[in-house]
């Protein structure tokens, strides 16, 4: 950790002059960038481990090309046409993931930014939906509730246009944060990106029967408190649904029969779509009624609907398109290298963390603890990984192995999957179990 300090420190005084150099000295600043980024070698025994290897690819902070974040910022490579026709990478390396996020955004003449925050309950499908419209799997997903334990934060930037995606834990009451003794952020970051965005898309599961049929208290109090803020729904695993014509009843429910201030005809409901429309011209304020009373159970006051499946690209691009053309003119807050502000070792943790949540039964995943006990970059520029899996019981040690030890081999090679196409380079990724003392 000291070591990791001292070269933060070496490297941040010289990012905020980086603009200033010329592309010699910029590839001279990238050369000592790399040999400050490499790691000390360290080995650990592991009760039971896993590697995996995809196909050979270029390392992350040095055979990109046109892809590498870095170099687009320092100027080393001209990028034409879509910003999002690749989505850039995450570096596997911290400093260089801290040095991009400080940097100065390389905007155009005219640019424009949209701050978003993706509310819901639970399960709802809002990391799914987030990595759909990044390009780049980089929120973790289950199956499972509360996988999102924190805000993170994802950026889209198109042409002239930067949305801001703010993912936010499923919206819960402080009842059962209380109860199930869950993170106080599960709690409170939703509330806080509110006071910041410039758009909510609420998101609601019509697949499933028991909560669709309403939003939920948290998230109608979310947007009574925030009114002022415009807001869409979102109807999510629309594939699923056997009945189409169940979406009239849920339509006319979540909205109250008011779309952008007109009422709806329930002929229009029938022919909403993933396909809607830019919005029609604004409507005035919403004129905030009652939370006390029992009859409300949807919000008159979305802008927009839109139906889709989280899954297809073709709905999911619609709903990207409409988020970049509601994007105000003003500055960028990111360069347009950076898709998220998570750092590699956050990112890793999480990876590996669905995919407990996705193989371990019941409440034992939640009670895993994770280290990471070695990262460093390989001689052939492949990413090595060490973390330790830590559980309070011994039976919980032999479930995790799982028999001959193909669990946990599943698991490293699964995270290890999904890692190398978050940071593009081959990922070698060992998974141990170990009894907390």
């Amino acid at each position: 950790m000291a070591a990791a300090s001292r070269r933060s420190a070496l490297l941040l005084p010289t990012v905020l002059g980086i603009r200033r150099l010329g592309p010699d000295a910029a590839r001279e600043w990238v050369a000592r960038l790399s040999s400050l980024s490499d790691c000390p070698r360290r080995c650990v025994s592991c009760c039971s481990g896993a590697a995996f290897s995809g196909p050979r690819l270029a390392s992350a902070s040095r055979r990109y090309g046109q892809s590498s974040a870095l170099d687009r910022f320092l100027g080393l490579s001209q990028h034409g046409g879509s910003l999002t026709s690749h989505p850039p990478a995450v570096s596997m390396h911290r400093d260089e993931q801290d040095l991009l996020l400080v940097h100065r955004p390389d905007m155009p003449e005219n640019p424009r930014v949209l701050r978003v925050v993706l509310l819901g309950a639970p399960n709802a499908g809002k990391s799914t939906l987030s990595n759909q419209l990044l390009g780049r799997k980089v929120f973790p997903v289950s199956k499972k509730v509360h996988t999102t334990r924190c805000q993170a934060l994802g950026v889209i930037t198109e042409e002239e246009a930067q949305v801001i995606l703010l993912d936010t834990p499923g919206l819960i009451s402080p009842a059962k944060q209380k109860r199930h003794h869950l993170e106080l952020s599960l709690l409170e970051d939703p509330w806080k990106s509110m006071e910041s965005a410039d758009l909510v898309v609420v998101l609601v599961d019509v697949s499933d029967k028991w909560t669709r049929n309403q939003l939920s208290p948290q998230v109608l109090q979310c947007l009574t408190q925030f009114s002022q803020v415009p807001s869409i729904l979102v109807m999510n695993k629309v594939d699923c649904l056997k009945q189409k014509s169940v979406l009239l009843e849920l339509t006319a429910a979540l909205t109250e029969g008011v779309v952008n201030g007109k009422k709806l005809k329930m002929r229009q409901a029938l022919h909403l779509q993933s396909g809607t429309p830019r919005p029609s011209p604004t409507a005035k304020g919403p004129n905030i009624q009652s939370m006390g009373g029992p009859q409300r159970i949807g919000w008159p006051h979305f802008r927009e609907i839109f139906m889709l499946s989280a899954l297809s690209q073709e709905d999911v691009k619609t709903l990207k398109q409409y988020l970049l053309a509601q994007a105000l003119p003003g500055p960028w807050e990111y360069h347009s290298g950076v898709l998220t502000s998570q750092t590699p070792e956050e990112i890793c943790a999480n990876i590996i963390r669905e995919k407990l949540l996705e193989h371990l039964p019941q409440e034992m995943p939640y009670s895993v603890q994770q280290k990471t006990v070695l990262w460093e970059e390989g001689p052939s520029g492949e990413l090595v990984i060490e973390q330790k899996l830590l559980v309070s019981k011994e039976s919980h040690v032999r479930i995790l192995i799982g028999p001959k030890g193909r669990l946990i081999a599943q698991i490293a090679q699964e995270a290890g999957h999904d890692l190398m196409d978050i940071f593009l380079c081959d990922v070698q990724l060992r998974l141990s179990v170990k009894l907390l003392q």
